[in-house]
């Protein structure tokens, strides 16, 4: 099978070099941390990307492509909104190129309870001005061509839409570099640099980056590197594994799924196929540290959560990874530049299974490549968007819970805006970073 594309041995596209200060430096080349550049790079600020690794290397490439307002949690909803509207118009700046294509998404429900619950949230949505339509089994067979397993009905979203991530991140990265941006590869942060408890800028492998603002926009890996400044975030990753088939026949031209696959047609003639809800998780330091605030998604979660005893060597929750060190040594993010995880085989051929007996006339679906990515996830699915009120100057932007992709442009102008201060035009409430302190309840967004 092919190798994932950012292992293929291409040279890195943005090499720098590190300027030696600017106004703000984001830690992150992922979706969130190249969009946030781009929105403060259109306004004239003089803002670094630095990524330890390579630009969308990890989660923002490793996703399965969807870009759905469908089944958001009602506070990320009226972002994702605009999120759809910044697609539309990077797609008339970007070309086809980009591989948007509002196609829709589609989810099937094998019972008649969990069509109910998409009813349920189908109805708020049009409230808040979202068109989305509650489907019959007739119209969802007609939907999917050649299908013979019959879903009682589907929740579908017409003005969803779907792109290539691999080829749309490192596109929009160089249109924030285009702005005025710089984004340097192979460059890991190490530490802030704080003064008088306030940013005064960052100490990375390449040396001292001054500036008054950072944005922690780090993926798996922010949990990591804001403990060593002590700010502290319930954050953990679940490994997800997807392939991509070879060409194959259509018989949906966006994205769908039901508990057990998920599907998106690719612009290659194939599919990206996944498990429609089973991941895989590493026991580590910070499951036991966070195991409380995690226990009411796990109590409904467990039975999809493959369990493993360690994480691999040098991975952010690995037993071996160091919480301290210094900031003139090789720090955790220079020995894994890129997390790479072995996806889990046995939940891909389950896929190709239920993908064979769902569309029979096609078979089983051949594989082009295969390969897993670690999403970053919050105790109630939705992500940490707010100052650290103890560090002047410092933004978290994370948590993005496996959604970042489709919602990254629309966040990323969302945080521009928080690291200027200037109003976001959302409200971020349920986004704060103090609700995991307050003694609020921690409600888990829809699992949907």
């Amino acid at each position: 099978m092919m190798r994932f594309p950012i292992h293929d041995g291409t040279p890195p596209r943005f090499a720098g070099p590190a300027p030696k200060a600017c106004d703000v430096v984001i830690i992150g080349g992922g979706v969130m941390g190249v969009m946030t550049a781009w929105f403060l790079a259109e306004k004239g600020l003089r803002v670094t990307v630095c990524e330890k690794g390579r630009v969308a290397g990890e989660q923002s490439s490793r996703n399965w492509g969807w870009i759905r307002q469908q089944g958001r949690d009602f506070a990320e909803l009226p972002i994702m909104m605009e999120s759809m509207a910044i697609w539309h118009s990077l797609s008339r700046e970007l070309g086809e190129a980009l591989g948007f294509r509002q196609e829709g998404v589609l989810y099937l429900a094998k019972s008649e309870a969990e069509l109910a619950g998409f009813d349920a949230w189908r109805k708020t949505a049009v409230e808040m001005g979202l068109a989305v339509d509650l489907l019959g089994s007739g119209a969802v067979a007609q939907k999917l061509n050649g299908s013979a397993k019959a879903w009682q009905g589907g929740l579908f979203t017409a003005s969803d839409a779907r792109a290539e991530p691999w080829v749309a991140v490192p596109m929009l990265a160089e249109g924030a570099v285009r702005r005025g941006a710089v984004i340097v590869e192979g460059c890991a942060v190490r530490a802030l640099d704080l003064a008088a408890g306030r940013v005064a800028g960052v100490v990375t492998e390449q040396g001292r980056i001054a500036c008054d603002r950072v944005v922690v926009a780090g993926g798996a890996w922010s949990s990591l590197f804001l403990c060593a400044s002590n700010v502290h975030i319930p954050q953990l990753a679940v490994l997800s594994s997807v392939a991509a088939t070879e060409p194959m026949a259509e018989v949906f031209s966006g994205a769908a799924c039901d508990a057990d696959f998920a599907f998106r047609r690719r612009a290659d003639g194939g599919y990206s196929i996944a498990p429609g809800s089973g991941h895989d998780f590493f026991i580590g330091p910070d499951a036991f540290r966070n195991l409380l605030k995690f226990l009411p998604v796990w109590k409904g979660d467990w039975r999809k959560t493959g369990f493993r005893p360690a994480a691999p060597r040098h991975f952010p929750d690995a037993w071996t990874t160091p919480r301290r060190w210094r900031a003139d040594e090789v720090s955790p993010f220079e020995r894994c530049r890129i997390l790479n995880p072995a996806p889990n085989m046995a939940r891909i051929d389950a896929v190709q299974r239920h993908f064979a007996t769902a569309f029979p006339h096609l078979g089983r679906p051949r594989l082009r490549s295969a390969w897993a990515g670690m999403i970053d996830t919050m105790p109630d699915v939705v992500p940490v968007i707010d100052h650290v009120p103890n560090i002047p100057g410092l933004t978290i932007a994370t948590g993005l819970c496996g959604h970042g992709f489709g919602i990254g442009p629309g966040m990323g102008r969302v945080v521009a805006d928080l690291v200027e201060n200037r109003d976001t035009g959302h409200d971020l409430t349920r986004f704060r970073l103090s609700r995991f302190t307050d003694g609020s309840p921690l409600i888990p967004g829809p699992s949907l």
